[in-house]
């Protein structure tokens, strides 16, 4: 069995040859698709070789869910598009010096890369040339577990013991955990990522320190890149404790240095995944990344984060609008919610209400039974509401002889409240009388 601290550079001063099949893959859905068995018969029907890779294979054979199904190929980019048009199936060009094309086959898209070696690597980008050699493409990857590939019918290829470091829930990188990080300083992130999906203590001394050792050059990354791993691990069980791992490395601070409430995220946590059983209540990474900011942080908290991570405008404004608001109350009068509910809308008041409740758990020892109930009533009401339509416009009180301007806003702006009030259920009749209670 493999050692964990064991320094797998020293492989790669021998000759290696190609391994015969030491694994197999139980027959899944997205092995077995009309659309990626067709790009198999394509591309081998043409003599050339190509196998599943990546993610796919790890978790095919951890049989948890395969999201994207990724390709490798003998064969080069040019030809794979040539081939695959050849036959009516699209190919995109995605990324094609670094050997990446898109194929679109039966409605999904499969990624395929041409076998590669670097030539070169800055941290950031490296410069690859083609190859026909499946032990040298894997070399390349970060860590064991990414080294897999597999055939058509499940037979996986294992050059560097990924199957048993992942039964043993190690994230080993691919020979020298520093040599590999200065390949590309992304992989620091990604090491912590993969270890809160996949691995188990004890954590590899050798990969921290030289994570550690790196931590400074992710201030050179791109925002993007940060932002996605950063996500990847808030949505997983054990974030709390994987960033707080990476705060004792010195590496949180170089990409979310504004992170502190570790305990109001595992409440939240345990609240959205155990405490609760709504449907409609999920796992989220920006409301997970909200309350790990202090609670009395102010939106340019939330907007320093955006810029940085490029964040798209929805979450932008979703994580500033998470940053500061009226904290709900759950023993509030009905009307109180409904007004907020109209106001800021559904999803947005779920999360202030669940973050408000996670960090009352996370501070109160134990939260007195009628409270917890009337956060659980709560949150019913929030994921089953449907807005009811206002029954009247603008135009309404037009035609009563109101004039345009601000005393219109005012009266249609009160004439709601009062419709909240009585829980949305006045008719455009009653909201009428009521414009003439008002202007009498």
């Amino acid at each position: 069995m493999s050692d964990p601290q064991f320094n797998r550079e020293d492989l790669f001063t021998i000759e290696i040859k190609e391994l015969e099949p030491t694994g197999q893959i139980e027959p899944q859905a997205w092995m077995t698709a009309s659309g990626v068995q067709a790009i198999f018969t394509v591309l081998e029907d043409a003599g050339y070789e190509v196998r599943f890779v990546g993610g796919c294979v790890r978790n095919g054979i951890a049989k948890r869910p395969v999201a994207d199904v990724d390709l490798a190929t003998t064969a080069k980019p040019d030809t794979v598009m040539e081939l695959l048009e050849a036959a009516g199936i699209k190919a995109i060009p995605t990324g094609l010096d670094h050997g990446t094309i898109t194929a679109v086959s039966e409605g999904a898209n499969y990624e395929i890369t041409t076998l590669r070696e670097d030539v070169a690597t800055d941290g950031r980008h490296a410069e690859v040339m083609f190859t026909d050699d499946w032990i040298a493409d894997a070399k390349r990857r970060d860590f064991t577990i990414n080294t897999m590939s597999a055939t058509r019918t499940g037979e996986v290829y294992d050059p560097f013991d990924g199957i048993p470091d992942m039964a043993y829930g190690r994230i080993n990188f691919v020979g020298n955990p520093a040599k590999r990080i200065s390949e590309d300083y992304l992989r620091i992130l990604r090491y912590f990522r993969f270890y809160t999906s996949h691995g188990r203590p004890p954590v590899s001394r050798e990969a921290l320190a030289a994570c550690r050792m790196a931590a400074s050059n992710l201030q050179n990354l791109s925002g993007e890149r940060v932002r996605d791993e950063l996500l990847k691990i808030l949505l997983t069980l054990n974030s709390p404790d994987t960033l707080i791992m990476m705060k004792g490395e010195h590496v949180l601070e170089q990409v979310l240095d504004e992170a502190t409430e570790f305990g109001d995220l595992r409440a939240l946590i345990w609240l959205c995944t155990t405490a609760m059983n709504l449907d409609k209540i999920t796992m989220d990474p920006v409301r997970n990344l909200a309350i790990l900011l202090p609670s009395d942080s102010k939106p340019e908290v939330a907007e320093n984060i955006a810029s940085r991570w490029r964040l798209s405008n929805a979450e932008r404004n979703r994580l500033s609008s998470l940053c500061e608001f009226p904290q709900p109350d759950p023993m509030s009068p009905k009307p109180d919610h409904l007004h907020r509910l109209h106001r800021v809308g559904a999803e947005l008041y779920a999360d202030q209400c669940l973050i408000t409740w996670a960090r009352e758990s996370a501070s109160i020892a134990k939260i007195p039974k009628d409270r917890r109930q009337g956060w659980m009533e709560l949150m019913e009401m929030i994921t089953t509401w449907q807005e009811p339509a206002f029954p009247i416009t603008g135009r309404d009180l037009q035609d009563k002889g109101i004039k345009q301007g601000p005393e219109l806003g005012v009266l249609l702006n009160q004439i709601r409240d009062w419709w909240i009030d009585n829980d949305c259920t006045a008719d455009r009749d009653a909201c009428l009388n009521k414009l003439k209670q008002l202007t009498p």
